[in-house]
């Protein structure tokens, strides 16, 4: 049986996890925020740069030239934010994987020890229930163990791709540069 104890300890806990968990998302948000001021100063002075070319350009040729010059840069720099933006939602996505397996880790510690303390209290001729209880609790851990696993799995490849993808864009973007 849990005591009064306990139960404050888990729900303190609980509480702990959820403060930081707030913590970790805000700071994401903040991060956010800050790459959006960035890329839009950046933007902004970007944009009065490329109008004052604009109006000193003299022909179509010389527009055209322009025009692919400024191409290049804006798909880097598309990719860049993209990155940025990656990471961000990476790195605090980790962070509430992170506090999960460790609410789960300590969640199964808590049940076993139930069901330990149940079996050591059980009757005599429930050792059937007991181990019963026992087999499904392991296979629950199994299962979540597995979950996790696929999820790490599946964000890594996810990873990989992007950063495939990434590259694969900014290349092309610099081949059709070079080719106007």
């Amino acid at each position: 049986m849990l005591t009064a104890e306990q139960i404050v300890a888990a729900q303190k806990a609980h509480l702990e996890t959820l403060f930081g968990l707030t913590h970790k998302a805000f700071e994401g948000v903040e991060k956010l925020v800050e790459l959006n001021v960035q890329a839009t100063k950046a933007a902004l002075t970007e944009s009065a740069s490329n109008a004052q070319a604009l109006l000193s350009v003299k022909d179509a040729q010389e527009l055209l030239s322009l025009q692919a010059s400024l191409m290049q840069p804006l798909a880097e720099k598309t990719v860049a934010y993209s990155r940025h933006l990656y990471d961000i939602a990476a790195g605090t996505g980790a962070e509430f994987s992170k506090a999960a397996e460790a609410t789960a880790a300590d969640t199964q510690k808590k049940i076993l020890a139930v069901v330990d303390n149940a079996a050591k209290n059980a009757p005599a001729g429930s050792e059937t229930a007991v181990a019963v209880m026992k087999s499904a609790v392991s296979a629950a851990n199994n299962a979540m163990e597995s979950v996790q696993k696929a999820v790490k799995q599946a964000t890594e490849m996810a990873e990989a791709n992007f950063n495939t993808v990434t590259a694969t864009a900014v290349n092309a973007s610099k081949t059709a540069a070079r080719k106007r």
